[in-house]
């Protein structure tokens, strides 16, 4: 299933034999070991509603509202848990309960208020989420209904709660799978991982209203304890960068194709070929200027949520259709187009003007 942390770095931890890092390991090793079971559902809709009076007529003027459910699974590895804060519920004593709450929120309010998307399915599905997932488990998951999060190790990982752009990843997994999917191996999956990463920052950058020149482009700052040597898990700006730890080793994301890491683990390197066309969007939206969410987030978005996307495409197929989105809305000739064209070929995904 879609977890924020890659199996090869887990894989790496829990081999670890430093002292100082035995309980890191250990959990290292549990979490590998705990199944995620993958479970599609559809929620209902939920709306804020706002009655005025016209004349003799009642006006109805609806706006999407998100609908959250918190629950805690009391470090069992049993899903759902029992619920613990409802959409009208005031804020827990327990910091990860309110941190989960505020996180599927702002995801929420980047979908509607960058793409008009209501919550993950476009149609108001409810945001479930789960916390205190087992016992020093070291990830945050999307199985298909909810998100799931674990409460780190405490050696080597941090609560996973308290990463606005880890939420809005697992839950840009949600969108992903509504808009038709992209098969989990390989490059698409590369494209999958990658797509994520983008509505993660993305939420970030709107709930800080950063500019693309101001944001940090990292995917999970803070998940990291002190002891770590490392930024985040992943650095769409410069891929290869996030970490570079004794530990676990050093971040192996390659930024442009000819370093594509062939592999047959982690269905065919998803997480560590994600950051050649990560580094593409950071391209385009840092070309572009002003906030990322607008003209680079919308072209991706419409790409992914077009239908013309099939669910095996690769790189270059997405070069495409990001392309085709960039000339229809904005012109051939447009900075737009001309940045999606540049940034495709800065990475070796493209040569020449792909999908004019």
């Amino acid at each position: 299933m879609h977890a924020i942390v890659p199996p090869y770095l887990l894989a790496r931890l829990a081999t670890a034999d430093e002292p100082h890092f035995a309980v890191a390991a250990e959990a290292a090793r549990a979490t590998l070991a705990v199944p995620r079971v993958y479970h599609p559902v559809s929620p209902p809709r939920r709306a804020n509603l706002d009655v005025t009076v016209e004349g003799d007529a009642l006006v109805l003027e609806g706006s999407p509202a998100p609908d959250r459910v918190i629950s805690d699974a009391q470090h069992r590895e049993r899903l759902p848990g029992v619920p613990v804060r409802g959409e009208d519920d005031p804020a827990s004593d327990d910091l990860a309960v309110n941190q989960a709450f505020d996180g599927l929120g702002d995801t929420f309010d980047l979908l509607w208020h960058a793409f008009r998307h209501d919550s993950i399915d476009g149609m108001g599905a409810t945001l479930e989420a789960t916390v205190h997932y087992g016992d020093r488990y070291d990830n945050a998951f999307w199985n298909g209904e909810r998100m799931v999060f674990g409460d780190g190790d405490g050696e080597v990982f941090t609560g996973f709660t308290g990463s606005v752009s880890v939420i809005g990843h697992e839950l840009g997994h949600g969108v992903i799978e509504h808009a038709g999917g992209l098969e989990y191996q390989g490059q698409s999956g590369a494209l999958n991982e990658s797509i994520a990463d983008v509505f993660g920052a993305l939420t970030e950058q709107y709930l800080r209203r950063e500019s693309a020149a101001e944001a940090s482009w990292l995917i999970g700052a803070g998940i990291f304890t002190d002891a770590v040597q490392g930024m985040a898990l992943r650095s769409m700006s410069a891929p290869g960068t996030a970490y570079d730890d004794d530990v676990l080793g050093r971040d192996p994301q390659p930024a442009h194709l000819r370093d594509y890491v062939h592999t047959t683990e982690d269905n065919g390197g998803v997480h560590i070929n994600s950051g050649i066309p990560n580094k593409a969007f950071h391209l385009v939206a840092t070309g572009l200027g002003g906030f990322a969410w607008e003209r680079a987030g919308g072209i991706w978005y419409t790409a992914l949520t077009s239908g013309d996307l099939s669910r095996t495409a690769d790189f270059a197929a997405f070069a495409t259709a990001t392309t085709v989105v960039a000339v229809r809305e904005y012109g051939e000739d447009s900075e737009e187009a001309g940045a999606v064209r540049t940034a495709w070929n800065a990475v070796g995904v493209t040569s020449g003007d792909a999908g004019s």
